[in-house]
C-alpha cells in the first residue's frame, strides 16, 4: 500500500513535510535515477547534476513556489538541493535521451458522462515506469482552500496524476518527437502538472499545459464536469483531441503529420498502438462501464508483458532495466474519488481515497 500524506501550508512547508515523511524513499529514488541516468541514458551523475542546477535557476524564475517546494523536500529529506532539482526534472533528462532510444510509458483514458454507468466523468491510467520507483499519495490543502489528491514519486513536488476539489482531473503520457531538448530550459513537465492540478477550471488548466515554449514532448489528458480534452505537445507543435464517448492515449502521437510534429523512427511504437487499441476496445465492450469494468480494462494482459497492465520482460531483467505498471489510477470526477493500486492491478488491489 502506498504511503498517504496530508500536506498543507506554504509550498516550503509542504515540501518539508514530504521530505521528512518520505526521506528513505527519496534516497532510494535518487540512487535509482542516478544509476539509470548513467546506465540507460548514458548520462553520468556530474552531467545530470549540472543540468539539474541549470533547471533549478530556471524554475526559480518560472515558479518561486515550486522552487520553494523543492527546497523544503531537500531540507526535510537531508538531500542536496541540486539532487532534488535533478530528480524533479528527470522527465526532461530521461526523455531527451529517449529521443534516440525507446522509452516505456502509460495508457490513459477518459470516459464521458453520457457513456458511464453513473453519468459522471471518469478518468484513469496505468503509469508504467521503472520498476522500483517509490511513490506516495498526497492530499494537499492549498492556502486558497483548493484540495489536491494526487500520486507523486517520492522527492517530486506537487503531484502528476490526480484530481482536485474543483472536479478537475489530470492523466499523463510520455511522448518523444524531434526537437526535444532539455537545454531549452522550458517549464518542466512536473511544474506543469503541479500547476494544472491546482487550476480551478478546464480552460485554466489548458492554458497552463499549452503554454509555450515546450522543451520536451508530452501528453496531458485533462477533464472537468462533462468534458475532457487530450493535449499532445511538442517543441514543434500542439494537437488537441476530443470525442463524445471516450479518449484513450498511450505513448504515440495520434496524427503527428497533421500538426507538423515529426517523430523519429522508434521500434516500440507498435506496443504503444496495441495498448491504446486494446484499452479502447475494452471500454467499448460494455455499453456503460462502471468502476469494476474500468478496473478490468486496466488489468488487461493481452500482449503480456507489453500489455495495458505491464510487467517486466525477461530481456529487461537481463539488462537490469525492468519496467512495469507502477500504479494504476481510476478517478470519478463527479464524486471526487480516486482509486489507486500499488503495482500492476492484475495482482494488486485498489485503495480508495476522497479529495
Amino acid at each position: 500500500m502506498l504511503p498517504y500524506l496530508r500536506l498543507s501550508g506554504t509550498p516550503y512547508e509542504q515540501g518539508l513535510a514530504q521530505g521528512k515523511a518520505l526521506a528513505e524513499a527519496i534516497a532510494h529514488n535518487l540512487e535509482l535515477y542516478f544509476r539509470r541516468f548513467e546506465v540507460e541514458c548514458r548520462l553520468v551523475p556530474a552531467e545530470a547534476r549540472e543540468r539539474g542546477a541549470r533547471y533549478l535557476e530556471a524554475i526559480r524564475r518560472q515558479s518561486p513556489a515550486y522552487a520553494q517546494g523543492m527546497e523544503g523536500i531537500a531540507a526535510g529529506s537531508g538531500q542536496p538541493l541540486v539532487d532534488i532539482a535533478t530528480l524533479n526534472v528527470r522527465y526532461e533528462l530521461v526523455y531527451h535521451q529517449f529521443s534516440h532510444e525507446p522509452p516505456n510509458g502509460c495508457t490513459a483514458f477518459a470516459l464521458m458522462p453520457a457513456y458511464s454507468a453513473d453519468g459522471r466523468l471518469w478518468m484513469g491510467q496505468n503509469w508504467d515506469w521503472m520498476e522500483g520507483v517509490r511513490g506516495a499519495v498526497q492530499h494537499v490543502t492549498e492556502p486558497d482552500g483548493t484540495r489536491v489528491l494526487a500520486f507523486t514519486e517520492a522527492g517530486i513536488f506537487g503531484g502528476k496524476i490526480g484530481l482536485n476539489s474543483h472536479g478537475l482531473g489530470l492523466c499523463i503520457n510520455g511522448l518523444v518527437s524531434k526537437g526535444d531538448d532539455w537545454a531549452l530550459l522550458a517549464r518542466p513537465f512536473h511544474l506543469r502538472t503541479y500547476e494544472a492540478l491546482r487550476a480551478r477550471n478546464l480552460e485554466e488548466a489548458k492554458r497552463i499545459l499549452l503554454q509555450r515554449p515546450h522543451g520536451t514532448s508530452a501528453n496531458f489528458l485533462v477533464g472537468q464536469g462533462g468534458r475532457a480534452v487530450d493535449l499532445e505537445v511538442s517543441p514543434m507543435g500542439i494537437a488537441l483531441w476530443e470525442d463524445e464517448r471516450q479518449l484513450v492515449h498511450a505513448n504515440h502521437y495520434l496524427d503527428p503529420g497533421r500538426f507538423g510534429i515529426e517523430v523519429p523512427p522508434i521500434e516500440w511504437l507498435d506496443r504503444s498502438h496495441h495498448r491504446a487499441e486494446r484499452l479502447g476496445q475494452r471500454l467499448r465492450e460494455v455499453e456503460r462501464p462502471g468502476l469494476e469494468d474500468l478496473k478490468a480494462a486496466l488489468a488487461d494482459r493481452d500482449g503480456a508483458p507489453y500489455a495495458v497492465c505491464r510487467t517486466a520482460s525477461p530481456e529487461e531483467y537481463a539488462l537490469g532495466e525492468p519496467y512495469r505498471t507502477v500504479v494504476s489510477v481510476i478517478m470519478n470526477l463527479g464524486t471526487g474519488e480516486l482509486w489507486i493500486s500499488d503495482g500492476p492491478p492484475h495482482e494488486n488491489p485498489y485503495v480508495c481515497y476522497h479529495v
